[in-house]
Order: structure tokens, then C-alpha cells, then sequence
């Protein structure tokens, strides 16, 4: 029986009713979520594992994706946060005086600029890499979906204008969401690209193509966590799905450290006839949303009101607050990679840069030789950042003014970067453009303006020539025949790029 943990585990599921009923066959159960619980168990019908196979063996073999771990430190996380007397929400209701902290947010505490912050750093990665790379963000429950969603589509106005799906919360709850949750797996389907949730995706989702998995939740159960860090293993070298990255802000991969991470499912709790039915630790996750009906799109004790609309009182008793004043920022950002031994190591992103660089291109030459051989310069910094280099992070730690080039043969090679404006002003001093006309001129310089505000990608985009001031020469086909036709064009920007770039600093 594959997916075994469906039936086996839940004694009142109707496999198990089936199993029960052949309980004379022989019975193979196979699973890559076992389930352990205080309430189901694989192991209490199966028995022990006759074999397992774990994370790091199928990776080693090529069976299963490698993945890099982004570890995001917000201040607020990090530091708690503490009302001043007599704060109150933006729902008039006064904000108990007490430290708040990681197990507070999105429960009974939201701070409203900590989810934004959240979709900023999202955003930034996708756009780094592929804004159309299929993701999973991982909620504390419905409320935190739904309005984690929202942020994201706030963040991503233009693709969410395109189409309403881009962004889409799939919980147990959302009968439009859940209609859509084929159309994210199916890998021939582009929309939804962005997935929030609680737990109704946290198993028996088979999302060959998810490059990113975020997780946004306390995680507690190594079961729950397998199950998660699982909807990224999937390989699908048709649609170039070799890897995912997890980006976690809650602290949930510090599990990777636990040396049972590989090992077999352990049964979590096993109350005797004097013991409590929930172990300690459990007994304030009660009313936070626990697995449904697994696969069948129920999301049964997660708390309601999911668009966030109203305050005062929980469902759980307790009061949520609200606030939307208080600044959340990121202070600490640290690239997880597997080593050979299957351990997580740790590095600063310039770190984690400077090596990944370097193995790519063993000298500031090497680099220099393919960047200016290169047709599309943007290959390359897509290259490097589905490695996991992060540009805009760089930037933020060296300098936005910097091209994805300067960044890399700082950081990389220990070169004096210049600004883009800098490349830009030495190319005009050259004056290498003489031999086109006046009008042809005037659209290289405007090319160099939009390189000197927004890099090389501006350049090496047709759609370029639709945004002013490029639009007063005329439409893109007739800025093109200014140069004589597409291949002319192309060649001059070509060489705009090797002026751009003629020297290192």
C-alpha cells in the first residue's frame, strides 16, 4: 500500500477499514510521511520499519533535490517586542503590557509590517531568480494565510494585475483556493505560482515543480517538518527543477541539527492510563490549527476569520491583536548549504558568495572572459543566483548602486567596484558611439540612463523600448530600424556592454 500513513495510521479512516478487512494478506505499507502522533500511528499497525531510506542517501544518489536554507532574522523575532502603556491596536483595543515573541506573532500578536516584511524578502528572492518559480509559504494558520497572501499581492502588483491566480491561498477552508491546488502541481500549469497555507499542503502534494518553501510557522514535530521540507524533494529535470531553497523565518531548520532527522519515524507521545491525553509541550498548540482529513482538504481547529477583518477574541478564548504601526526589519541573513556529509553549513551571504563565485570561475579573469563572452549577461547573474547569491542582498550590504558585476568582483574577487552611474559617465567619455547617427546616438545614451538607474537587465530587454523616454524615438520596430534592423541592433548593444565593461574597477 503506498501512502500508507493515510489509512494505517487513522484507526476510524475507511483504509483502514479496508486493511483490516484483508488483514489475513500480506500488507507492505510504503510512505514518505509516516505519521507519529499522540493520536495515529504507522508503526502501532505496521510495526517497526523493515527499511528506510533516508533524506541525505536519496539526494546522494540523484533520486532527490538538493536544497539551500536561507535563515532570516527579523528585529521584532529576534529581539521580542513590548507595548508601550496603553497601546492600542488598530481596532481601538488596548494591548496587554507584556513581552512578545516568536510563539505571540500571528497567534495572538500580529504585526502587520512583519508580514509585509516577510512578502518583501519573498519578492526579492523571486525576482533575484524566476518570479515564476512555484512556492509554498507556510502559515501559523488561516488568518496568517490569508492575509500573507495579501502582502504578497501587494508586493507583486504588476504580475497579480496579469492574473488573479499568481498568488492564491490554498487552506482547508477556501473552496476557490483548493479548486486551484491541481493547477499549482501540474507542472505544464504556470499559475498559481504562489501558494499560502497552513497545513493542507504540508502533505500528499505532489509539487514536482516547487523551488521555494517557505516557512513562516513554528514547527515543533519532526513529522510535520519532514512532511513540509518533502513537498520540495522532487526532481523534474524536464522543467529544470534540480534543487529548491527553504527560506525560513521562524527558526523551524534548527530540526536539520536534530540527529533523528534522517533517522527512523519515532512515536512522539504514549499517554499511560495516568497520563494526560496531550504531552505538556502540546497543550497551547490545541486551539492553533492541527492536520485535517489528510489530503481531502480539511484544516480541522485552525482558527477562523480568515481574512483578518476582525479583532477582539479569538475562537481560542484568547484576545489577537492587531497592530500596524510598529516597524519590522531584517537584521540578520545567513545561506545554508548540504555539505558532502549531509550537514548544514553555515556562512555569511558575502561567504557564501565569494566561495560559490569562485567555483564557478577560478580567477577574476576567468570571470571577466565569460561575462564578456557571454550574449545575455543576464544568464549569468540568473546562473549564480539560482546557486544561491542573492544580488539585492548583497546590494543592501555593499551598495544599490552597484551592478550585479561590480558586486561579484568585489565580494568574489577583492575588485574596487564602481557605481553603475560610474561605468555609465566613462562610457560617454569615450565617445565610442561616432560612427552612428544622431538619432541612433541618442538612443544609446538613453540605454546608458536606464543601465545607470536599473543594470544590465534594462539593456539587454526589448521590452526596454516601450518605457520613456525610449518611446519618443518611436515604437520598439521603428527605434530597431533606426540601426538598420533586430541583428544591427543587437550588435550595437553588444557593444554598448563590452564598453560598459571593458575594465575590472
Amino acid at each position: 500500500m503506498d501512502e500508507c500513513h493515510r489509512g494505517s495510521a487513522d484507526a476510524d479512516a475507511a483504509w483502514h477499514e479496508v486493511l483490516t478487512y484483508f488483514k489475513s494478506a500480506t500488507q507492505i505499507g510504503l510512505t514518505a510521511t509516516p505519521k507519529e502522533t499522540h493520536e495515529i500511528s504507522n508503526i502501532d499497525y505496521f510495526g517497526e520499519p523493515v527499511y528506510t531510506y533516508s533524506l541525505k542517501q536519496g539526494i546522494s544518489d540523484g533520486f532527490l533535490a538538493p536544497y539551500k536554507v536561507i535563515r532570516i532574522g527579523l528585529d521584532k523575532d529576534l529581539d521580542g517586542w513590548r507595548p508601550e502603556e496603553g497601546t492600542r491596536d488598530k481596532y481601538g483595543s488596548i494591548v496587554e503590557d507584556r513581552e512578545y515573541n516568536l510563539s505571540d506573532f500571528d497567534r495572538n500578536l500580529i504585526l502587520e509590517k512583519r508580514t509585509m516584511a516577510v512578502a518583501a524578502r519573498i519578492t526579492a528572492f523571486l525576482n533575484a531568480t524566476d518570479r515564476f518559480s512555484k512556492t509554498i509559504v507556510f502559515c501559523e494558520n488561516i488568518d496568517h494565510a490569508e492575509r500573507m497572501r495579501q502582502a504578497l499581492v501587494n508586493a507583486n502588483p504588476d504580475l497579480a494585475a496579469a492574473n488573479s491566480k499568481y498568488v492564491m491561498r490554498i487552506t482547508g477552508d477556501n473552496d476557490e483556493g483548493k479548486a486551484q491546488l491541481d493547477n499549482f502541481i501540474d507542472p505544464e500549469s504556470t499559475y498559481p505560482v504562489i501558494a499560502t497555507t497552513s497545513q493542507l499542503m504540508s502533505t500528499g502534494v505532489d509539487a514536482q515543480t516547487c523551488k521555494l518553501i517557505v516557512l513562516d510557522k513554528r514547527i515543533q514535530s519532526m513529522t510535520e517538518f519532514k512532511q513540509i521540507i518533502g513537498r520540495g524533494t522532487r526532481i523534474n529535470e524536464d522543467y529544470g527543477k534540480l534543487y529548491f531553497t527553504i527560506m525560513d523565518f521562524r527558526k523551524a531548520t534548527s530540526l536539520f541539527a536534530d540527529p533523528d532527522f534522517d533517522g527512523p519515524p519515532e512515536q512522539i507521545y504514549e499517554p499511560g492510563p495516568t497520563d494526560p491525553p496531550l504531552p505538556p509541550e502540546e497543550d497551547s498548540n490545541v486551539n492553533d490549527g492541527g492536520e485535517g482529513q489528510d489530503g481531502a482538504g480539511s484544516e480541522g481547529g485552525e482558527e477562523g476569520d480568515p481574512g483578518g477583518i476582525l479583532g477582539g477574541p479569538s475562537p481560542g478564548g484568547a484576545t489577537r491583536y492587531y497592530v500596524d504601526e510598529v516597524a519590522v526589519t531584517v537584521v540578520t541573513e545567513r545561506v545554508q548549504y548540504l555539505d558532502a556529509d549531509g550537514k548544514l553549513i553555515t556562512e555569511s551571504l558575502k561567504d557564501y558568495t565569494r566561495k560559490t563565485v569562485q567555483k564557478a570561475y577560478t580567477s577574476l579573469d576567468a570571470f571577466l572572459n565569460a561575462w564578456q563572452d557571454a550574449d545575455r549577461k543576464q544568464a549569468i547573474i540568473e546562473e549564480l543566483a539560482e546557486k544561491g547569491v542573492f544580488f539585492d542582498e548583497l546590494a543592501e550590504q555593499i551598495g544599490t548602486d552597484f551592478d550585479p558585476f561590480d558586486l561579484i568582483c568585489h565580494v568574489a574577487f577583492d575588485a574596487p567596484p564602481l557605481t553603475r552611474k560610474e561605468r555609465a559617465d566613462k562610457v560617454r567619455k569615450r565617445h565610442l558611439f561616432a560612427q552612428y547617427g544622431e538619432q541612433t546616438r541618442a538612443v544609446l545614451d538613453a540605454l546608458l540612463d536606464k543601465f545607470a538607474d536599473g543594470g544590465i537587465r534594462s539593456v539587454e530587454s526589448m521590452e526596454i523600448l516601450k518605457v520613456d523616454p525610449l518611446t519618443a524615438f518611436g515604437t520598439p520596430l521603428e527605434i530597431v530600424k533606426l540601426f538598420g534592423d533586430k541583428s544591427a541592433y543587437l550588435a550595437a548593444i553588444k557593444e554598448l556592454e563590452a564598453a560598459l565593461y571593458q575594465k575590472a574597477a
